[in-house]
């Protein structure tokens, strides 16, 4: 596969879009870009460049074969590896992705939470230990995890994050409601639960009102 590994984060984000839709896809062997881009409500022009930008199989008029352009992105996207992560803040949250099975296709396994409450160390949650949280950094140094995840409430995100640094942490998967402050080499992806449910909450407010004003 002779293609470009430089890519932008908007391209990267897209990249598991077109990947888990061409999942889906059980009635044909090929497929173009113009059919993602019109299957995901995307620009054609964009898919086209995305792609490009992981695979060399596409062919005018033929487009891509839908095996071999899953096989490259997965290769592209890392899931054909095995990246060992550590789980900071072991509550309702923490423990539900501890127990999670799927992140596995995706090359992530999470091998270990940590928490400082007494009455979660020394337990399990979906076969995994919890361990206490001082212990942090010396277990990522020790199994050489490079990501980590973070669960914790907002005010304890920061501090969960600079043990995970201080372990060699290079990515940190971030769940909490807080900024974090890192090292410039270290990557940060927030999931905003509250963003998502606001922007959620505002399509429905705005879907209603427009029925309301046709009544």
């Amino acid at each position: 596969m002779e293609v470009s590994q430089q890519v932008s984060i908007n391209t990267l984000q897209r990249l598991p879009r077109y990947l888990n839709y061409l999942k889906t896809i059980e009635d044909k062997d090929n497929i173009s870009s113009t059919e993602i881009a019109k299957a995901l409500g995307l620009n054609d022009v964009q898919v086209r460049k995305d792609l490009s930008a992981v695979s060399s199989g596409g062919r005018p008029k033929v487009g891509y074969n839908i095996c071999a352009l899953v096989a490259d992105l997965k290769e592209f996207l890392g899931y054909n590896a095995q990246n060992d992560a550590v789980l900071v803040g072991a509550g309702n949250l923490g423990r539900a992705l501890m127990s999670y099975r799927g992140f596995s296709e995706y090359g992530l396994r999470i091998v270990a939470g940590f928490d400082p409450s007494k009455e979660l160390i020394g337990k399990e949650s979906g076969g995994k230990p919890i361990f206490d949280l001082a212990g942090l950094p010396a277990y990522c140094r020790d199994n050489g995890i490079k990501i980590g995840v973070i669960t914790t409430p907002a005010s304890a995100a920061q501090s969960a994050c600079d043990l995970l640094i201080e372990g060699g942490i290079k990515a940190i998967w971030n769940f909490a409601p807080a900024h974090l402050t890192v090292p410039e080499e270290v990557l940060v992806q927030n999931e905003n639960m509250a963003c998502s449910l606001a922007l959620l909450s505002k399509h429905l407010h705005e879907m209603l009102d427009g029925r309301n004003g046709d009544s």
